[in-house]
């Protein structure tokens, strides 16, 4: 007979598979030690980095530490202080209870563990690298535990191999640690990297945890939500609609203080800002739901993130319900005025806020003429004005083309007359609402999209200037400065030499801020701050909906944010640039993400509008 080929795999193995679910970069190492901390009951944790993490990552708490015994049996597979039952698995209220994070951890790196407990004189000091116990003895060290994980990944070089940028792997870090640091207002936070101070955070309210996190900015954003039911509870905090961004990231959904990702109840929130923000910005909110542990289910996943409901359909409904009615309540969201003309009302919401009418002096009003009608009237009698003087144009056939309804007037001979039109100077283009740009060809009505157009230019030109590393710039004459969150800081510095070839000079002032010298040329008249900024959260969303190299990225988010906005108005002169520049570009059809830059209204088409 044969010999038998099933055996039990070696625990350094084990260990090492069990460290492909979990341990699958810097920040997982750091989740797995952040919440062990404040499973120890720690109420300051300091948190150390170096390059990036693949060098070194230590968590220092003031926790209840471990025995001797204890912090041995730590390092073993699926050894746990949480879980006695299988009936334990149904009312989990800590952080971890794998038992899998630190032996994973020290199937792949170098682990150092020191911990003491209040009661005893001396704690304990255990090295182990690959599995392997290297060191265990006796050492003085104060309450509480200090991990220090080395060389990630140094037994896995292909693992190694996979890692990102420094900067890449630190956002993700800051990421970990925004999470953790959210979920418990109550405890104290540093963060080091490289030996300089990232974060400092203060034991305080979720509001001043918000603020510390992600800027003074927030401090005017944040809207109290609150739900109670017999169910659940909803707590926290939502973004008023200024704060709503292009990007994903600063939603954040806790179930019993931990986080989770989760779409269909994102999809909540964000369907209660429905029709109060545009189509792709995403509001911010850090919203709490405790609910009875036995009514989810949290091991679904090694990295616990993922959670299931008992009833999943009702938590959507609250959540909607309660988002809701915290806009409501802080006039945000609209409220139905019952002395209010409704049609009126709908009317108003299509005018601009300087062509609005006051709504005290609102007799007939909405049957006067606007400021945007005069204004098209007006390019109107321009352009009769100055074709009045042109011999081959009758001043009377002008006028009824433009505002004669007389029926003899024929469709054929109003095209004959705009032939005779064409390259003459007749021909200027005009503004519709501020936002399209008009013009007649032979064929017909050239009809183009001014911020399309723009982005177009300004694309092919910065591709140009990126591709040869010559961008130009306009120097300040005072130097501004710049403060990010730590992880947009690690974001501009990851693309330093990218940034500075589009135009832009700046040096890092540290502590999250640059001082900006210079902006491309073409972005005089912006706010430095608005675009540097709005470049950083384009290039975001450009990374999570598209597959583009850094420099691809960075020449399609600058093209976005500099080109001119909607609701612009450009002078005679400008839109005969625009025009000549877009028709100047070698793909002049389309933006680069393939919209439309203009269409062409034909004579056939003109003529279909009108039943013809």
């Amino acid at each position: 007979m044969g010999l038998d080929i099933i055996h039990l795999l070696p625990d350094a193995i084990a260990n090492q598979i069990a460290a492909g679910e979990v341990v699958q970069r810097p920040a997982s190492v750091v989740k797995e030690l952040l919440e062990n901390s404040i499973d120890a009951g720690a109420t300051n944790i300091q948190l150390i980095v170096k390059d990036a993490g693949k060098s070194l990552i230590q968590v220092i708490d003031n926790g209840t530490g471990m025995s001797n015994t204890d912090a041995r049996m730590s390092l073993e597979r699926h050894a746990t202080s949480k879980i006695k039952s299988a009936d334990d698995l149904f009312k989990i209220k800590t952080m971890g209870f794998r038992g899998e994070a630190l032996p994973s951890i020290a199937a792949v790196a170098q682990v150092e563990v020191k911990t003491c407990r209040a009661e005893d004189e001396l704690g304990t000091v255990i090295s182990i690298e690959a599995s392997e116990l290297k060191k265990q003895e006796p050492i003085a060290h104060p309450k509480g535990t200090s991990i220090s994980v080395k060389n990630l990944f140094y037994n896995v070089p292909a693992r190694r191999n996979f890692l990102k940028s420094n900067p890449v792997e630190l956002r993700h870090i800051i990421e970990e640690l925004q999470r953790v640091a959210l979920a418990k207002p109550e405890i104290s936070f540093t963060m080091h990297q490289n030996d300089l101070e990232t974060y400092h955070l203060s034991a305080g309210k979720l509001s001043h945890r918000v603020v510390s996190l992600f800027g003074k900015s927030y401090q005017e954003q944040l809207i109290p939500c609150s739900e109670e039911t017999e169910l659940v509870t909803i707590t926290g905090y939502i973004g008023k609609l200024d704060s709503s961004k292009k990007t994903r990231g600063e939603q954040f959904f806790f179930v019993n203080d931990r986080f989770i990702k989760s779409n269909y109840l994102n999809h909540a929130v964000t369907n209660a800002y429905e029709g109060l923000i545009a189509k792709d910005y995403y509001p911010f909110y850090v919203l709490f739901i405790q609910i009875d542990p036995k009514r989810i289910d949290i091991n679904v996943h090694p990295t616990k993130t993922e959670v299931k409901f008992e009833d999943e359909r009702l938590i959507y409904g609250i959540i909607k319900s309660g988002v809701k009615q915290a806009l409501g309540a802080h006039n945000v969201s609209p409220s139905l005025d019952f002395g209010f003309d409704v049609n009126f009302d709908s009317a108003m919401a299509y005018l601009s806020k300087s062509d609005r009418i006051s709504q005290a002096d609102r007799n007939y009003g909405q049957f006067k003429s606007t400021s945007r009608e005069q204004s098209n009237v007006d390019q109107w009698s321009k352009l009769y004005d100055v074709a009045k003087n042109e011999s081959e144009t009758d001043p009377g056939d002008l006028q009824k083309e433009l505002g004669d309804t007389d029926n003899t007037v024929t469709i054929s001979s109003r095209f004959d007359r705009i032939e005779n039109l064409v390259e003459t100077e007749t021909n200027i283009p005009f503004q519709v609402h501020r936002l399209y740009v008009l013009k007649q060809v032979k064929s017909g009505i050239l009809l183009i999209n001014q911020h399309a157009a723009h982005e177009r230019i300004l694309y092919e030109r910065y591709k140009k200037r990126i591709e040869q590393n010559n961008g130009s710039s306009q120097q300040f004459l005072f130097p501004s400065q710049i403060e990010f969150n730590p992880g947009d800081f690690s974001l501009v510095t990851e693309m330093e030499s990218e940034i500075k070839a589009l135009g832009f000079d700046f040096e890092f002032f540290g502590n999250n801020v640059i001082v900006v010298n210079a902006i491309p040329a073409d972005s005089l008249g912006r706010d430095e701050e608005a675009l540097f900024e709005g470049l950083i959260e384009q290039f975001k969303k450009n990374q999570k909906d598209l597959q583009l190299d850094k420099s691809e990225n960075l020449v399609r988010a600058i093209a976005k944010k500099s080109a001119t906005p909607p609701g612009q108005k450009l002078t005679p002169d400008e839109m005969v640039s625009l025009i000549d520049q877009l028709f100047a570009c070698q793909n002049a059809n389309y933006t680069p993400s393939g919209n439309p830059t203009f269409v062409i209204l034909d004579h056939q088409k003109i003529e279909g509008l009108f039943g013809r």
